[in-house]
């Protein structure tokens, strides 16, 4: 069976310590979402929680880091970037690119 790729980290939540078990890249999104904002992982992880989401704390996180991503790449981030501009398809029909 192969290994997962998940990654458990301790976190101080709204109830206290616990473990968080998410993707490698997730913790780096976390981490740099931190470091962005001035704030720790911990106090990010309250706050996501705060917010009400209805699943469990990793989907809260998970459903955070995607919309925070999402809102940095706008249309003037897309072309501050030199990426030209951001053509908007309707939902889930984007033009792919080439690697």
């Amino acid at each position: 069976m192969p290994s997962s790729r998940l990654v458990n980290r301790n976190v101080v939540a709204g109830r206290g310590r616990t473990s968080m078990r998410l993707e490698p890249e997730l913790w780096d999104a976390l981490a740099e979402i931190g470091a962005r904002e001035r704030q720790d992982i911990n106090r990010l992880v309250r706050q996501i929680e705060a917010s009400g989401h209805s699943g469990g704390r990793t989907s809260a996180v998970r459903v955070f880091v995607l919309q925070y991503f999402r809102e940095a790449a706008s249309a003037a981030g897309h072309e501050a970037a030199n990426h030209g501009p951001l053509e908007r398809a309707p939902y889930g029909h984007y033009p792919r690119h080439a690697a």
